[in-house]
């Protein structure tokens, strides 16, 4: 008995492991798809703010700049992947697209440490200004595909 347990456990554990496994070919998106705006702002709405917030705004909008800007030829949306673009899911694209977003990933790491030791320093209008900023350059390339 213990012995059949033992047994449909073991096939449960590996059939559970190979359905939930990924599979390394699966098209993955261009713009990660973590490269969302959840809310836009007014000048009104931002001057209401606390220093501490508008600097998380700021770094926000800064991540998914970072993360749209450079493929924009390509597309200006997440999730759009390789093979939606009629770009071959190869073992060299899979592997450069995947050394991008490693090497954004420092990028941001390194950038979004020095933004918060030094924008705390900034005057509050000069970082409402750049929100503002950024999130009308977030607007422009949505806009951006129906040119």
């Amino acid at each position: 008995m213990k012995g059949k347990i033992i047994f449909f456990s073991v096939c449960l554990l590996l059939a559970t492991g190979i359905v939930s496994a990924q599979d390394k070919n699966a098209p993955k998106s261009i713009i990660s798809t973590s490269a969302l705006i959840k809310k836009y702002h007014d000048q009104k709405e931002l001057q209401g703010m606390k220093k501490g917030e508008l600097l998380e705004l700021y770094i926000e909008r800064i991540k998914v700049l970072v993360k749209t800007l450079p493929y924009i030829a390509l597309a200006t949306k997440p999730g759009v992947t390789m093979a939606d673009l009629g770009i071959p899911n190869d073992a060299d694209n899979r592997k450069i697209l995947a050394e991008q977003a490693e090497s954004t990933t420092s990028f941001l790491d390194v950038t979004v440490a020095f933004q918060r030791r030094m924008v705390p320093y900034s005057d509050t209008d000069n970082l409402v200004a750049a929100i503002l900023f950024y999130e009308n350059t977030l607007k422009s390339l949505h806009e951006f595909n129906d040119m």
